[in-house]
């Protein structure tokens, strides 16, 4: 088990009862429930029927915290309602990519798992493939903006941030956002890399979002 776990779970039994805690956007939702622990074998089930492997920090979350509710947002997803998806192939330099579904049979490009209700076409994704695995980013699966990469290295990093954001008072509550960066940030050193992905040449995309 991660050895953040135990101090993930004090933290997030705590905050609810903080008299001085910021609000969370879209808390009204999950109320701070968790749902069920998931057994290795629901988890194990899932990525073999979807051929992937589940990030490391997210998957040690689903089986040792909870497999929905309480997270930034709107709540955790059940792992059964979360949608494989790829980010649109890049426009103009400096212009939003929106996520779409993916289709049967091989992937070329780079895969996301929607993973966190965020409301309308907006999206809170993690990284399932490619160099941006582990990381989590928020976006807009029309396009109107985004997707911008958090700054945490991995989902127990950006879980906790979350939950040291509102001990500490830093209210979101107009701005469902938390430290995130525009993704060529996150990407610029894919530039320099002989590796062919769907994220070369991408310019900066709109404003910081920032959940966690």
């Amino acid at each position: 088990m991660d050895p953040r776990i135990p101090r993930l779970r004090r933290k997030l039994a705590a905050i609810p009862f903080q008299p001085l805690r910021s609000h969370s956007f879209g808390e009204e939702q999950h109320k701070f429930f968790r749902g069920p622990k998931l057994a290795e074998a629901r988890v194990a089930a899932f990525e073999a029927e979807h051929d992937i492997v589940l990030p490391h920090a997210y998957r040690q979350f689903l089986t040792h915290i909870g497999g929905s509710g309480a997270a930034p947002f709107y709540g955790l997803m059940p792992l059964e309602r979360c949608s494989l998806l790829v980010m649109d192939s890049p426009g103009e330099p400096g212009t939003p990519r929106g996520f779409g579904c993916v289709g049967p049979g091989p992937h070329e490009r780079d895969l996301f798992l929607h993973i966190i209700e965020m409301g309308c076409s907006d999206v809170c994704v993690i990284g399932v493939t490619g160099p941006l695995t582990g990381r989590v980013l928020v976006g807009n699966s029309d396009g109107y903006w985004g997707p911008n990469v958090s700054s945490a290295t991995d989902f127990l990093d950006w879980y906790e941030r979350w939950l040291n954001h509102m001990s500490a008072g830093r209210d979101n509550r107009n701005s469902p956002r938390v430290d995130f960066e525009p993704i060529r940030t996150a990407i610029a050193w894919l530039r320099r890399s002989d590796s062919p992905s769907p994220l070369h040449g991408m310019d900066a995309v709109g404003d910081l979002r920032s959940v966690g």
